[in-house]
């Protein structure tokens, strides 16, 4: 089984190689057939030479680069669309959730047979204006909805290869 972590670049240069680290790290816990996608979404800052840096030593690491900045969606998008795993763990490299989540993701992808497992946060982090605005912008996004999404709900998700070829139909 193939696994890819796939992250997006954007002002992340203080992060880059602890975020490499412990992503390898957390990936060769469940097995040695892995890659780590890079994908730099026109970062202003070092994030891409210390991507390419790293990439030279590791032959596991790619790094897609973007010829300007198109927004963490569309960079998100590219990774998938360059991942090659059966697995994908779509996770920022900012270090604010643990790529060691990977564990955790796949063994509940196990226990479930689920195609995706994503996850969210008990409690908004930020301060009290970001937890507010927050906390309003889910009411009105689910009072909108038929099916509401859950609250507080964060980028970091394990797919199948299967699900990740039906999201990139769409091209959005």
């Amino acid at each position: 089984m193939k696994l890819s972590i796939v992250t997006t670049l954007y002002k992340s240069g203080a992060y880059v190689q602890e975020f490499h680290r412990r992503a390898s790290e957390a990936a060769r816990r469940i097995t040695d057939d892995y890659e780590i996608v890079m994908v730099d979404d026109g970062s202003p800052d070092s994030s891409l030479d210390i991507a390419c840096a790293l990439a030279h030593t590791d032959s596991q690491l790619r790094v897609v680069e973007l010829s300007r900045n198109f927004g963490h969606h569309k960079a998100m998008m590219t990774g998938l669309d360059h991942a090659r795993g059966e697995l994908c763990f779509l996770i920022d490299s900012d270090l604010e959730e643990d790529p060691e989540l990977l564990q955790k993701f796949f063994d509940k992808m196990h226990a479930s047979d689920a195609d995706v497992v994503y996850g969210f946060q008990d409690q908004r982090k930020g301060n009290f204006g970001e937890q507010f605005s927050g906390d309003i912008a889910y009411r009105l996004f689910n009072a909108l909805l038929s099916h509401p999404i859950p609250r507080n709900h964060i980028t970091v998700r394990l797919m199948k290869r299967e699900y990740i070829n039906s999201l990139l139909l769409h091209r959005e």
